[in-house]
């Protein structure tokens, strides 16, 4: 396996008005996780990869975003969530319940 863990966020723009993880800024968001896995030395081969995803058909509990391989869904409403699944999922291991969809 190319990398442990593989982040997709969903940054899809929807055009009809209905919700949508861009409408939170998801983009913003997907590049601060970016930014703290490079900081950490997590963005490298064995470790760690952020991708943008167009929609996951759940906004509707959004923002969202899934770790693979583990198939854990997460949804988070600011930057100290992500932190929380950056050092309790990536870093530790273990999911994070209360984020968990």
């Amino acid at each position: 396996m190319f990398y442990k863990h593989h982040v997709f966020f969903c940054t899809n723009q929807r055009q009809d008005g209905r919700r949508c993880c861009q409408d939170q800024n998801a983009s913003a968001m997907r590049l601060h996780v970016k930014d703290r896995a490079k900081a950490l030395g997590m963005a490298v081969p064995g470790g760690v990869r952020i991708n943008s995803a167009g929609c996951l058909n759940r906004c509707g509990e959004g923002p969202v975003l899934v770790i693979y391989p583990d198939g854990v869904w997460y949804s988070y409403k600011n930057q100290a969530d992500l932190d929380e699944i950056i050092d309790t999922h990536l870093i530790q291991g273990r999911v994070v319940g209360r984020l968990q969809i």
